[in-house]
């Protein structure tokens, strides 16, 4: 029988997180199988309007704090790792398209709590040409997270002219997400893969779909943008990269907790003392507890200084460098507090029945996307050396 929810009215967007752990708890190993989520999470997820947390509320959308989202995606992946992810994926990819379309657009595609949007990166082999009234686009996307549970799919391509030449708007080439129903792409079921299983993020493909000129918005293009909140003046790479640290920090956590839960009990073959009694054991634990609750408050700061200077219209390099930094060094910490938790736990660590194994592979899945990469890092310290640089993904 699934979990009860308790009732969520008036609660928080990371209380109502909280309150759906034990459903996910309950199906996360059914979800891992499937590839999938269970209807049953989907429809949770939905009940708790998991699926407009960033939605201008123009259009009937929370448009939460960053802050508050970050500790949402936390409290979900704390459960499922897979859940988290696809909800910051969703969320962002929906609260940023919207906020760069005619708003009667923007209506009829995410005006329903159960409306989602699911996309892959962008890429160089795609085609979107200007056609009236719209683009004619063709190419394969991969990595639609959580496409399986949205009517809507969306991908992102450079717009050529009808003579193939690169088009330009707003004195730059223009690069445009495109917005459609699910129902005309071709799926390609090839989502097998280490972990964040449930994810279902499979690549599609459409060839000549006309999508009309109100359902292509340059959703980071501020010559567009149609709202005027903090939070779509932060645009997207930044948003994803918050709700995605989230994820690996919450990941980490319920890993970490799990090895202290079984340090208070075991004695491992391997040393002469107790877990709880062992010296090295002892100091780990201390070790780790600092480095995730220091990476966390680092993320917590960050954001909530990128997302003030945005509301006071003052958000400058400075501060998206700074969660930047935030973001990258959270999900690396988070990393390797995920492998030293695994390892601490001996052979029990490897057994599909125990609480180890999904979870260590949902996490070391997180740690390999675009927002964990090391050169940000590396970015970050040029800049503050005055050295070369070249600014991006911020």
């Amino acid at each position: 029988m699934d979990t009860p929810i308790q009732s969520t009215a008036a609660m928080s967007a990371p209380e109502r997180a909280r309150a759906l752990q034990p459903l996910l708890d309950e199906h996360g190993a059914e979800m891992d199988c499937r590839r999938e989520l269970t209807p049953e999470v989907v429809e949770a997820l939905v009940g708790q309007d998991m699926l407009r947390l960033l939605l201008p509320r123009s259009l009937g959308g929370q448009e939460i704090h960053l802050l508050e989202f970050a500790k949402t995606t936390e409290a979900l992946a704390w459960a499922d790792a897979s859940v988290g992810w696809f909800i910051n994926q969703s969320n962002v990819s929906s609260a940023t398209s919207a906020a760069a379309m005619p708003r009667a657009s923007a209506a009829t595609v995410f005006g329903n709590a159960r409306e989602g949007l699911a996309w892959g990166a962008k890429h160089s082999k795609s085609k979107a040409i200007r056609v009236d009234g719209g683009y004619r686009l063709s190419g394969t996307w991969s990595f639609a997270s959580g496409g399986r549970h949205t009517r809507w799919l969306g991908a992102h391509s450079a717009v050529q002219n009808a003579d193939g030449t690169p088009h330009v708007r707003h004195g730059r080439p223009d690069d445009r997400s495109f917005v459609f129903l699910r129902k005309d792409a071709t799926i390609t079921d090839d989502w097998y893969v280490l972990g964040l299983r449930a994810t279902g993020s499979d690549t599609y493909t459409v060839e000549d779909l006309f999508v009309p000129e109100d359902r292509a918005p340059a959703r980071d293009a501020l010559e567009e943008r149609r709202e005027s909140g903090p939070i779509y003046t932060i645009m997207s790479t930044l948003l994803y990269a918050t709700g995605f640290c989230g994820v690996t920090l919450g990941t980490a956590r319920r890993l970490f907790e799990t090895y202290v839960e079984l340090a208070r009990s075991r004695h491992s073959r391997a040393s002469a003392n107790a877990m709880i009694h062992n010296n090295a054991i002892q100091r780990e634990i201390g070790q780790l507890e600092a480095r995730l609750s220091a990476a966390r408050a680092f993320l917590h700061e960050a954001a909530c200084e990128a997302y003030d200077a945005a509301a006071a219209g003052k958000l400058d390099v400075e501060l998206r460098l700074r969660l930047r930094l935030a973001t990258t060094h959270g999900m690396n910490e988070a990393t390797d507090v995920a492998i030293a938790s695994y390892r601490a736990a001996g052979t029990l660590a490897i057994l599909d029945s125990g609480p180890f194994e999904r979870r260590f592979r949902d996490a070391m899945s997180a740690s390999q996307h675009l927002q964990a990469m090391l050169p940000h890092v590396e970015m970050v310290g040029r800049h503050m050396l005055g050295a070369d640089n070249v600014l991006q993904h911020i």
